[in-house]
């Protein structure tokens, strides 16, 4: 995640993440990606059944009933694992997870642990009478899927409707006190509708959103073609940062963020060593921090049916199931190659990657983009928007 209001707004400073000496069991949850351990934020997709069609789905859900998923006892062992082991935060997502029957005792169970638990969810099935349960159990905050505005959103959701009970879902949980936030997938249909997103924030009330790079995985290894261009991209990020700094200068405290390419981190300093020099230093030292892509290392990913991956759009790997072992022994298991290389990617990395100045701030950006474009793992992202020049790199051809 880059923090686009923490760092160009100049809402955080690196003193903010060190005087929590930087461990994620003390960090609050804003700074929880400055963390020096790196603790893994854990996705567990709680089932794969979904009242959505959604185009970009990373698990290809459809409702209907699948079978093989953690029972209740398989999923609180799991839980007194990950709080044991010190996972900072228990992300329950699907699939739709509303839909399983035990998500509130489950959720409730979590936070027992001492786990921070929040929902991602498309929202469309939180009622009245559903909010206020999850604000029963101590639920904090729930992330809530919007891809444009009204038939936008329904088209990319696949349902129409989708977007008229999604926000009633959001004021179902805001009117209750929970903690609302967006989440916007970007691609070349919704895109123009970001602005009406920003209005629809205002108009709601809404504290924060995070706008997602696409990642072709699942059925949205479908949509390459849908990808912004380099450009595009560049165009969309101003846009983001542009309207985030509109709202803190006019007093409204907005937090929003930007998911799954890490070039933003760069570009957001490229951009305030022009404007603001003395800030690009600070922000230089919190990204330093942040590190870039933490996929098998400071984020992980538990399935329904308790196979562990890397993050939630690479599922074609699995290092071993939580039925049969813990997620701690799993998670630090380097016997495994794939384990051992991505908690150190940059002997591996090829390419603009490879050759790149960021390398230390970006991680190397997404694996699985990667090799969904070019059928290798190591090779450059493709959706990295920044040119060579920007990346320090000299005039001459470079292998992907």
């Amino acid at each position: 995640m880059i923090g686009i209001s923490k760092l160009y707004c100049g809402t955080v400073e690196p003193s903010d993440a060190l005087r929590y000496g930087r461990e994620s069991k003390k960090l609050p949850s804003h700074l929880l990606q400055f963390s020096s351990d790196k603790k893994p934020v854990v996705v567990w997709s709680v089932g794969q059944r979904c009242n959505l069609k959604c185009i970009h789905c990373y698990s290809q859900s459809k409702d209907i009933e699948y079978p093989d998923e953690l029972t209740t006892k398989e999923a609180k062992a799991m839980l007194d694992d990950l709080a044991e082991f010190g996972a900072p935060v228990i992300l329950f997502s699907g699939g739709e997870p509303i839909m399983r029957p035990d998500l509130l005792e489950l959720i409730a169970y979590a936070k027992d642990k001492g786990l921070r638990a929040v929902i991602s969810t498309n929202g469309t099935l939180i009622s009245e009478e559903k909010a206020s349960a999850l604000k029963n159990i101590g639920l904090s905050y729930v992330g809530i899927s919007l891809d444009g505005i009204k038939e936008t959103n329904d088209r990319f959701r696949g349902v129409i409707g989708a977007f008229d009970a999604a926000l009633q879902g959001i004021r179902n949980c805001q009117r209750v006190g929970i903690k609302v936030g967006l989440r916007f997938t970007i691609n070349k249909r919704n895109a123009k509708d970001i602005p009406a997103i920003f209005d629809l924030i205002e108009e709601e009330g809404i504290p924060r959103v995070c706008f997602y790079h696409l990642v072709y995985s699942g059925r949205g290894s479908k949509l390459i073609d849908e990808d912004l261009s380099h450009e595009e991209t560049r165009q969309v990020v101003d846009l983001i940062m542009d309207k985030t700094k509109d709202f803190h200068n006019r007093g409204k405290k907005l937090e929003v963020l930007t998911v799954d390419n890490h070039a933003d981190g760069p570009y957001v300093y490229l951009r305030l060593l022009k404007e603001d020099p003395e800030r690009a230093k600070e922000v230089y030292e919190l990204l330093m921090m942040n590190e870039g892509n933490s996929s098998g290392k400071g984020i992980a990913c538990i399935s329904w049916d308790g196979s562990v991956h890397a993050d939630q759009f690479w599922r074609q790997y699995t290092f071993g199931n939580v039925r049969q072992r813990r997620f701690s022994e799993i998670w630090t298991d380097t016997s495994n190659e794939l384990m051992a290389k991505l908690k150190d990617k940059k002997p591996y990395l090829k390419g603009r990657c490879a050759k790149c100045k960021w390398l230390n701030i970006c991680g190397g950006n997404f694996r699985a983009r990667a090799e969904a474009y070019y059928g290798d793992m190591w090779a450059a992202d493709p959706a990295c928007y920044l040119t060579d020049k920007e990346i320090g790199l000299k005039m001459e051809a470079v292998k992907v």
